[in-house]
């Protein structure tokens, strides 16, 4: 393996006109690359910090500044149906377009300077390359901030053959997901407290979670993967009700094929003071996606529990087992077949030619 890790870039004039914005007259331009849509003065930001009217054009002020970049399974992310058992390059840069309070990654998400390691798009796919990873997840931070530069590197990245992810909240419009077709690979939208909008106005700033729905419905069309994450919060957003509400919507209008994982929330950033969340409420969540017809649900976060492996919804055997992040079997013939009845199971890739494991690894 190569040296994973180069000396740093000045940071100074790292910019470049956004794609996603325009000129409303005034001086103000808006940019759309978000749900916000926020509105800026000449000289001023967006909620996110990074996106910056200068000049009376909207550019983004931290192009290729990466805080975060990991070499991950593809399962960490988590995909479970898209390319299992690769390994992926994980990158992210600074701020958010959210204000979530228990924010895991609150020390890169929270920040307001732009700091990190200048990577070009095409460094940065020589990097995942020369790592021997199979894609590139645009992560840790919400990549729809930072479009610009994922778009870009995207473009480097399938020319070298590797495929591109975002794992996002969601939050972004229209055009955003017309300029990611062709480009993104696929996505995992993380819905948090099932998404019951008194929990996402007081815990992440946000005043709707209708844009969410809308632009998966627009990544469905524009033949993205979808996977979807709900993070269950013990005593605020852990509702059996929004759950039931949250996978009736998944089942009714993304298919009942659509992966969903619950995933077990930890204490941190500004929610120190809550517990982590008990197994026996994943469960129930668990329990409420399958009655609600979604074939592939999933227990995240939860170190050997059974609701890792992905079943086959004919049978009821384990079609792919993991221990962890790891696979640890593949009971799929060579065109992705339950091996005891025949059903197909919707997975892209194709059996790993080895099941192994490989040591995480932080680049910075």
């Amino acid at each position: 393996m190569r040296d994973i890790f180069s000396s740093l870039y000045s940071v100074v004039g790292m910019m470049k006109e956004a794609l996603l914005g325009r000129q409303i007259g005034g001086g103000k331009v808006e940019c759309y690359a978000c749900s916000r849509r926020c509105r800026i003065p000449e000289g001023s930001h967006g909620f996110c910090y990074v996106r910056q009217n200068v000049g009376g054009k909207l550019h983004l002020v931290n192009y290729g500044v990466m805080s975060a970049m990991q070499i991950d399974p593809i399962e960490k992310k988590p995909f479970n149906h898209f390319m299992p058992g690769t390994y992926v390059f994980g990158v992210g840069s600074s701020s958010c377009n959210w204000g979530c309070l228990f924010c895991q990654n609150h020390n890169i998400s929270k920040d307001r300077e732009i700091e990190g390691e200048y990577i070009s798009p095409r460094e940065m796919v020589q990097k995942a390359v020369d790592n021997y990873t199979s894609g590139i997840v645009f992560t840790y931070n919400e990549p729809t901030i930072f479009i610009e530069y994922a778009l870009d590197v995207a473009k480097e990245a399938h020319r070298k053959g590797l495929f591109t992810m975002f794992v996002t909240n969601g939050y972004m419009t229209q055009e955003a997901v017309k300029e990611m077709k062709g480009r993104i690979d696929a996505a995992v939208v993380n819905f948090k407290g099932n998404g019951e909008q008194k929990f996402t106005n007081k815990f992440e700033a946000v005043q709707s979670n209708e844009p969410i729905k809308e632009s998966m419905l627009a990544m469905k069309d524009a033949g993205i993967h979808l996977e979807i994450t709900d993070l269950v919060i013990p005593m605020v957003g852990d509702s059996i009700d929004a759950c039931d509400s949250l996978t009736r919507w998944v089942s009714d209008s993304l298919g009942t094929d659509t992966p969903i994982h619950f995933t077990r929330f930890h204490p941190d950033y500004k929610m120190l003071d809550y517990p982590n969340t008990d197994y026996a409420t994943l469960k129930r969540h668990y329990d409420v996606a399958r009655k609600n017809g979604l074939e592939y649900a999933y227990i995240g976060n939860v170190s050997g529990n059974p609701y890792a492996n992905t079943y086959c919804p004919e049978c009821a055997e384990p079609a792919i087992e993991r221990s962890d992040l790891y696979l640890s079997a593949w009971n799929l013939d060579d065109k992705n077949r339950c091996m005891r009845c025949g059903h197909t199971i919707p997975i892209r890739g194709s059996a790993p030619k080895r099941i192994r494991r490989r040591r995480i690894e932080t680049v910075y």
